[in-house]
């Protein structure tokens, strides 16, 4: 056990030392029913399947996670007292998926079964381990040869998720999408793309399907580098540090974190990135439940370009890889100087445990915002405000995704997603957009560089949010802002009221935002009262979004019908997580979200779960190269007659 205190240092610098330290996960005991795997529970997945003879040399485990105790369960818990440990493993075998569920402690499978017409996450050697032998082809030599390149050793081909498209391929292969770029000279190869070149791959047979030429484009020969040594940089601003002499705010023990009156868990999981839970805000001598857990559910990221090369870039990020989580964040760059580090431990393929150190990063943070103020009678009263930051870093492909999970001093938590990385680009023969004249070139994007487009495309990101507003009994409540008329002899002649309705089903609770018909959407707890007599409650507040516009027949928006509403309220069940359903990949549609609520169940007075889905449309522009300027987005939870005055009204005139 490590647990770490706020302690005072004799000075800032060994404090600064101490929080660029990684908290070895992989040492730790888990203390807690939710904690993640650890390094020797990955190694106990790895005897129990070898021993229950469910292993050969071509078996391959996509995807190894904590499998959650029921939820009851830990609700009963108390620190202490023995908690069940199980791991929920994906078994691949040839054409063939399996779910395995191993009891760690026993070092046994309790429980296996074949998931038949499904296809697990893509792995690292259906990526990268293809390379060789997609260029050692015939039909791709003669394509690449026809373009005069010769020199095969600069090149490098990646294999990617195919989507789903109806063709006999797809309804009888797993099928692997293969691209090319040409490194000759650069650092990074996304802006060398190969254009009009694809390989349809067979990952069962390991063998080339298709070679897909839609004839010859130049590679682009623009400047693509950005590291340091390719850009010159400009005079370094004056120094600008965050210290702590005191040492931080909040405690740590294990993997829960203590913070001003916030009490919360988490752990760090591959396939969805943190997950946070048994969020609790403490109020007064009440330590009361927020969120049993919330976390990403899924990531859409639809391409818009419809040639042969180019349809099948439809991403369901999260689902069809499943390994995204977590980058190793920079010291000083990406984390504050005042941050502690914490590792992450996952497996690979073959079921061995992996180490990735700074795979999160928490932090306090204060950047001037104000908490509260007014200026009276008595002159001005006012308190600066302070958050902690719990942040992640994910990479899918060209894009990296910053997740800022952020718990302010009023009650609310702030989730933000910053998108950087780089864009998705296609040579074309035009040089600039004056030189195309005919539109052809940048029909479907933007320039970014000469010869190079960057093709239009969106982002949608789905969070699983498992209220406990006070106890698991919850409902959701719609708060439709309408127009009143006044009567004539009013000189008002309108106003607006709030008109709560509780939604009953879950048909009722599918809801978009609509500037036209404005509503608040809110949890309560119909049984607990706030002191002025209203049932306890948290706002689902929403930011910038988007609304999908492919057309509802398109398979890339029936495999992520999740983005058909911004939100959705179902009735917990343990085994639905995530939206787009548990195997995107070659996924049919109509997965996830859309066949659960089909049932329309009820979801009034019981314990439910909301889904938010936060989206954009991404047109490229000439400053996102040759790597984007991160653009943030947000939501927020605020309270909502949860407590019974400003929750921040006590705050120190001095934090």
């Amino acid at each position: 056990m490590r647990t770490l205190k706020s302690r005072a240092v004799s000075a800032a610098l060994a404090f600064l030392l101490l929080a660029t330290i990684t908290r070895p996960a992989s040492a730790q005991v888990p203390k807690h029913p939710l904690d993640g795997l650890t390094a020797t529970e990955f190694w106990a997945v790895y005897d129990a399947i070898k021993t229950a003879g469910h292993a050969d040399a071509r078996t391959r485990y996509p995807f190894i996670t904590l499998h959650e105790p029921p939820k009851d369960e830990v609700l009963r818990w108390k620190p202490g007292q023995p908690f069940r440990r199980e791991a929920l493993v994906v078994v691949r075998e040839g054409p063939h998926t399996f779910e395995a569920i191993v009891d760690v402690a026993a070092r046994k499978v309790t429980s296996w079964k074949e998931v038949r017409d499904v296809q697990p996450n893509v792995i690292e050697e259906e990526v990268f381990g293809i390379n060789d032998d997609v260029k050692a082809n015939p039909e791709w030599q003669a394509a690449m040869r026809r373009r005069g390149i010769t020199d095969y050793d600069s090149v490098i081909c990646y294999g990617t998720s195919p989507g789903y498209f109806g063709t006999p391929e797809d309804k009888q292969q797993r099928v692997i999408r293969v691209i090319c770029y040409d490194r000759h000279g650069v650092w990074e190869p996304d802006g060398r793309p190969i254009e009009g070149l694809a390989v349809q791959w067979d990952a069962n047979e390991h063998k080339v399907l298709r070679v897909i030429d839609n004839g010859i484009v130049p590679v682009p020969q623009g400047p693509v580098n950005y590291d340091i040594g390719s850009v010159v940089p400009r005079d370094a601003p004056s120094p600008l540090t965050i210290q702590q002499p005191q040492g931080p705010g909040f405690r740590v023990d294990g993997h829960q974190v203590s913070w001003q009156k916030w009490n919360f868990q988490f752990r760090i999981d591959r396939r969805v990135g943190p997950v946070i839970s048994s969020v609790r805000y403490a109020d007064g001598d009440n330590l009361r439940s927020i969120l049993y857990e919330a976390s990403l559910s899924e990531i859409f990221v639809p391409y818009m370009d419809p040639s042969e090369t180019w349809y099948h870039w439809t991403y369901i990020d999260a689902g069809e890889f499943a390994d995204g989580f977590a980058s190793a964040l920079e010291p000083g760059i990406e984390c504050p100087e005042n941050a502690v580090y914490f590792e992450q431990v996952f497996a690979n393929a073959h079921a061995i445990p992996q180490r990735r150190p700074r795979a999160a990063c928490l932090f306090e943070r204060s950047s001037g915002d104000i908490a509260w103020r007014h200026e009276g009678l008595s002159g001005v009263e006012s308190r600066k405000a302070r958050e902690l930051v719990l942040r992640s870093i994910s990479v899918f492909g060209n894009y990296d995704y910053i997740f800022d999970w952020v718990f302010q001093q009023n009650g609310s938590i702030k989730v933000e997603i910053g998108a950087t990385g780089v864009d998705n680009v296609k040579a074309v023969t035009a040089r600039t957009a004056a030189e195309d004249r005919d539109g052809k070139a940048s029909a479907y994007g933007r320039f970014v560089g000469e010869n190079t487009v960057a093709v239009d495309h969106d982002h949608y990101f789905s969070f699983r949010l498992d209220f406990d507003i006070d106890g698991t009994t919850n409902s959701f409540v719609k708060d439709k802002l309408s127009v009143e008329r006044q009567p004539a002899e009013n000189p008002r002649r309108s106003v607006w009221v709030a008109k709560p309705e509780v939604a009953r089903t879950e048909e009722q609770a599918k809801l978009h935002m609509d500037m036209a018909q404005p509503a608040a959407w809110r949890v309560v707890n119909p049984g607990v009262k706030s002191p002025l007599g209203y049932p306890v409650g948290y706002e689902i507040m929403p930011g910038d979004n988007a609304m999908p516009l492919l057309l509802p027949e398109d398979y890339p928006q029936r495999r992520a019908g999740f983005t058909d509403y911004q939100l959705w309220v179902t009735p917990y069940r343990d085994n639905e997580r995530y939206a787009a359903g548990d195997y995107p990949v070659q996924s049919k549609g109509g997965d996830g979200l859309p066949a659960w609520t089909s049932a329309n169940r009820p979801i009034e007075s019981t314990d439910i779960v909301v889904w938010y889905t936060i989206g954009f449309h991404h047109v490229p522009r000439a400053e996102d190269w040759p790597v984007m300027p991160t653009m943030w987005h947000e939501f927020a939870l605020h309270p909502v007659n949860f407590f019974a005055r400003n929750p921040a009204l006590d705050l120190p005139k001095q934090p």
